[in-house]
């Protein structure tokens, strides 16, 4: 028998719902504010099929660039043999979370700032390899 070519092939375990996670969404999901600009991660939900993201997009992090009332559209980046597009698509609020990778940098950002105001305090020179980021 031949690979099926389906939209949801391959997706067994990727879309499936996590051990004792089965049922209701949480209220929270839909309470959460989105605006244009906010910086989110993708992951698909199991339990709702509506709006739900191809499975490329699945742990890809975009830009929102619309809202309505039910769903969200995202910019992403994809890779297209050697190219990269920016991909617009529109996903459901299940399916987004809002991402810590900009509230990492911003955090990053004021410890730097701090930093700096102790530094003209003591008047002292900081080196470049305390205002860089550090590689974990």
């Amino acid at each position: 028998m031949t690979n099926p070519k389906g939209y949801r092939r391959g997706t067994r375990y990727l879309f499936a719902r996590p051990f004792r996670k089965h049922g209701v969404i949480p209220l929270s999901t839909y309470m959460k504010v989105y605006k244009r600009g906010d910086i989110v991660d993708i992951k698909g939900n199991g339990a709702i099929q509506k709006g739900l993201p191809h499975k490329f997009y699945h742990g890809k992090t975009g830009r929102i660039f619309n809202v309505t009332p039910h769903a969200v559209g995202v910019i992403v980046n994809k890779q297209v043999r050697n190219r990269i597009l920016q991909k617009r698509i529109n996903v459901r609020i299940e399916h987004v979370k809002h991402s810590n990778s900009r509230l990492d940098f911003l955090n990053r950002v004021k410890k730097i700032e701090l930093l700096k105001k102790e530094a003209k305090e003591k008047n002292i020179k900081l080196d470049e390899s305390q205002l860089k980021r550090k590689v974990i």
